[in-house]
């Protein structure tokens, strides 16, 4: 009996209190009409079944990686999924890993990359006021403008930046998509060669 005590206890003080979190992070993953309340509680039960729970660092990390593995369990057993909930399986991912530590150095660089291309003054502001947070009038006095033509400055630039970011992600969207039409169709043997 000593031993089910002991599972009890961990179970309630290190899996159950991230439930909630578990809960209404799938709610926002997962389409409308997917049972996320079956899931959620499979994946408690995997959790609790734990073979050797001294061995588990964290219940969050834990109880996520479970949630996820199932989904992706649910995704190859449906014939139709949502590009959408398989873009959102990444939220599921609730410690950082070298996958998302890469992930973020690629989108620091291609942000980089955007944020040269502006124009001088633009990237000064945007920079002096984004990366470093210098105030508006501070930056009027280094630059010897005005804290109107600073704000628009900077307006421009958020402009800019958030243009250029929409269009890649646009065109990284019409490339998935491409690919994906064209996996289609070589499976039904619409794009065999000509």
């Amino acid at each position: 009996m000593d031993g089910l005590t002991t599972r009890l206890a961990w179970f309630k003080a290190v899996i159950l209190p991230h439930e909630g979190a578990l809960r209404s992070r799938l709610r926002r993953a997962c389409p409308p009409g997917f049972d996320v309340d079956n899931l959620v509680a499979e994946s408690l039960a995997r959790a609790y079944a734990a073979k050797d729970i001294d061995r588990i660092p964290t219940g969050r990390g834990y109880l996520f990686t479970i949630a996820r593995n199932l989904l992706i369990d649910t995704l190859r057993r449906e014939t139709i999924v949502s590009l959408d909930f398989v873009a959102d399986l990444d939220t599921l991912r609730s410690d950082d890993t070298l996958e998302a530590s890469l992930t973020a150095r690629d989108e620091l660089r291609r942000l980089h990359a955007i944020i040269e291309t502006l124009p001088a003054q633009c990237r000064q502001v945007f920079i002096l006021r984004r990366v470093h947070d210098v105030s508006f009038q501070e930056i009027a006095v280094r630059m010897s403008l005005s804290v109107s033509t600073v704000e628009k400055h900077l307006a421009r630039a958020v402009m800019l930046v958030a243009k250029a970011m929409s269009e890649r992600e646009e065109g990284s969207f019409d490339r998935i998509t491409r690919r994906g039409r064209k996996a289609a169709d070589r499976r039904e043997g619409l794009g065999a060669p000509r």
